[in-house]
């Protein structure tokens, strides 16, 4: 018997938008997250910001192994979780393969490049977060990127036109 599709609104994709506008992204992974039971239905209701966020790979005291830790993302606290409930922006561990933490601390120690969260969604009930490796742009290529995406839109609605 076939198994029945679940209904895609309990499962929002949260995007930052920002990502994309202030960092040329050269490459993307998909990581686990390590949350708490109302961080979790808070991200099912949506209420979450990744406008600010960032990762990092660092090293914990004594050990030597590396670890992904994410910063700065703002997960409102559940309105039906207990007063005492999680901290909204609390540093949450990422989940990722060992190979994967080395490349992108190997990545990330060129000056002007960083670890951008740029989406959130849900993959078999567990919550993933999409981590992108980004150098900032200056306000020139931000200025290009608007001027090509013009361009583009004009294309478009040229190609769309009938012209007789």
């Amino acid at each position: 018997m076939a198994k029945k599709k679940k209904n895609e609104s309990y499962s929002p994709r949260i995007v930052n938008r920002r990502a994309l506008r202030d960092y040329q992204i050269d490459e993307k992974i998909e990581c686990g997250i390590v949350l708490l039971g109302s961080e979790v239905k808070s991200i099912r209701l949506g209420q979450v910001s990744l406008a600010e966020g960032y990762a990092r790979v660092e090293a914990p005291r004594g050990k030597g192994r590396t670890e992904l830790w994410l910063y700065d993302i703002d997960i409102a606290a559940y309105s039906h979780a207990s007063p005492e409930s999680h901290d909204p922006k609390r540093r949450r561990k990422l989940l990722a393969h060992r190979r994967q933490i080395e490349s992108l601390l190997g990545s990330t120690t060129a000056k002007g490049t960083t670890l951008v969260p740029m989406a959130m969604y849900f993959v078999n009930g567990r919550v993933k977060i999409e981590i992108g490796i980004g150098t900032g742009k200056k306000h020139y290529d931000k200025r290009e990127s608007i001027k090509g995406r013009d361009a583009d839109r004009e294309m478009r609605r040229a190609m769309t036109r009938k012209i007789i």
